[in-house]
């Protein structure tokens, strides 16, 4: 029975519930004055329920599917304005014991090179990341009780925070690793991780257990459940996302909104971020194996009706998609994105040998950290290395409350400028840093800058910027 409040996995991702919306969508799709009625109600920017959602998904009207891209252009306008955060994942380890038949790191898989960092390449491999400029992180491990136990996450942690080079810093490291229990949680929050981020890979329980025929991963229910474990410990920011293609788009699609809605129904706050994947190839997997590929004109009406659906969401795009695409995507709804990325452990210091092969997964985008902070300026975006919001403690709740208030940017806008000029004095290359200094002046002639109390401090700290001082932050 399907209960949004409910603790069991079964019942906040109730199969039946998304099969009768499915159902719902498909018929209501077809009435047009329903459509109209609930892009009207979208257009407020006040969000819409799975079902309401999965009718915008599933129409096909031209004029109709037009106005849901106006609408989440508008959405991801107001509520992010220009600015895109960049991050860069980091693989510590690829041993694994899970037996998830789509991913080259399950454990029966003897064709990959196993690797495990030491706390010595750990913090080479950051050196080399903040010789990039990248601050924000995001830490990914296989699920090995023996080779990748929780004291070696947190060991790993404390290393990535205590590495200092030239200017280089990181100042958030979110943390991507498989469920566990609340006690190992709390010690995650006590490390001060980020957000926490943990894709479901398909919410149909069937399918599901057919992908994870072994290992811990294999529990339908302990996955499912684990953000709810992690909130109760404390951690304030969780990271959702499933992986398209492995189970029809429609079902996945409604499946993750019920996700965020019962987030917000038990804990009062959604989602930090939304993560959409979809399979790419790798070591022994071929992603014509699964029956459920979604193109390109489909995944960026996925993107846009999520970004509609829940608006206070930051949205996440990585490098398994090529530029076109990311391009796309970043109009209508993206907030976040990879840049620069390593799929490999220990990738980032040094490229690994033909015959080796410790990635998970084939990148599409292969652009250079620069090459994309330029791409993005050339689009009029700001890219921001910001992460004030964590280390200010506007998390959980308290960034919901002032996000879902479009109240956000007073914060974001300000910080991203800050951290755009860092990069540019630090990293970027002449012709990126002049395109990025212009578009700094032409952003501090805006009502966004020159209509807000923050504008003379503002000023006065990117002047700081460039006599040498950094962090500064709001």
């Amino acid at each position: 029975m399907y209960n949004v409040s409910s603790k069991r996995a079964e019942e906040f991702i109730n199969h039946e519930e998304i099969l009768e919306t499915l159902s719902y969508a498909s018929e209501c799709a077809k009435d047009l004055s329903v459509v109209d009625a609930i892009l009207e109600k979208a257009a407020k920017g006040k969000g819409l329920s799975h079902r309401e959602a999965s009718v915008l998904l599933a129409c096909e009207d031209e004029q109709r599917v037009s106005r849901i891209f106006e609408i989440a252009r508008k959405i991801k306008q107001d509520y992010y304005g220009n600015r895109i955060v960049l991050f860069a994942p980091l693989y510590l380890s690829n041993y694994c014991v899970n037996g998830c038949t789509y991913c080259p790191y399950h454990g029966t898989n003897k064709n990959i090179t196993r690797k495990k960092l030491t706390q010595e390449e750990i913090a080479a491999e950051v050196i080399a990341l903040q010789d990039m400029g990248h601050k924000r992180l995001a830490i990914e491990l296989g699920e090995h009780p023996k080779e990748n136990p929780i004291e070696y996450v947190l060991e790993s942690l404390k290393t990535i925070y205590s590495v200092k080079h030239k200017n280089g810093a990181i100042r958030r490291a979110n943390v991507n690793i498989a469920a566990t229990t609340v006690e190992n949680y709390r010690k995650l929050r006590d490390a001060e991780i980020g957000t926490y981020i943990l894709f479901q890979e398909t919410y149909h329980k069937e399918s599901y257990e057919k992908l994870h025929p072994t290992g811990p991963k294999s529990d339908y229910a302990w996955h499912t459940e684990a953000h709810d474990r992690a909130m109760e410990a404390g951690i304030d920011d969780v990271g959702l996302g499933v992986l398209f293609g492995l189970e029809g788009y429609r079902y996945e699609f409604a499946g993750l909104l019920m996700h965020a809605e019962h987030l917000e129904a038990v804990f009062g706050v959604g989602p930090h971020t939304i993560s959409v994947p979809r399979i790419r190839p790798a070591d022994g997997v071929d992603p014509t194996a699964f029956d459920n590929g979604v193109a390109d004109d489909i995944f960026e009406k996925i993107v846009a009706c999520i970004r509609i659906a829940v608006p206070y969401t930051g949205m996440i795009v990585s490098t398994r998609e090529n530029k076109a695409c990311r391009e796309r995507l970043l109009e209508l709804g993206v907030s976040q994105i990879s840049g620069g990325s390593k799929t490999s452990v220990g990738g980032y210091v040094e490229d690994e040998p033909e015959d080796e092969d410790s990635s998970q997964f084939e990148i599409s985008d292969n652009r250079t950290l620069d090459e994309v902070i330029g791409w993005l300026l050339g689009l009029d975006y700001i890219p921001s290395f910001c992460t004030a919001c964590y280390r200010a403690g506007r998390q959980g709740d308290r960034f919901m409350e002032v996000c879902k208030a479009e109240q956000i940017s007073a914060f974001c806008h300000p910080n991203a400028l800050m951290t755009l000029e860092e990069y540019l004095i630090d990293y970027a290359s002449p012709k990126v840093k002049e395109a990025g200094e212009a578009l700094i002046e032409r952003e501090m002639t805006l009502p966004v800058v020159t209509e807000s109390p923050m504008a003379k401090k503002l000023a006065e700290n990117l002047e700081k910027i460039r006599s040498g001082v950094r962090d500064l932050r709001f």
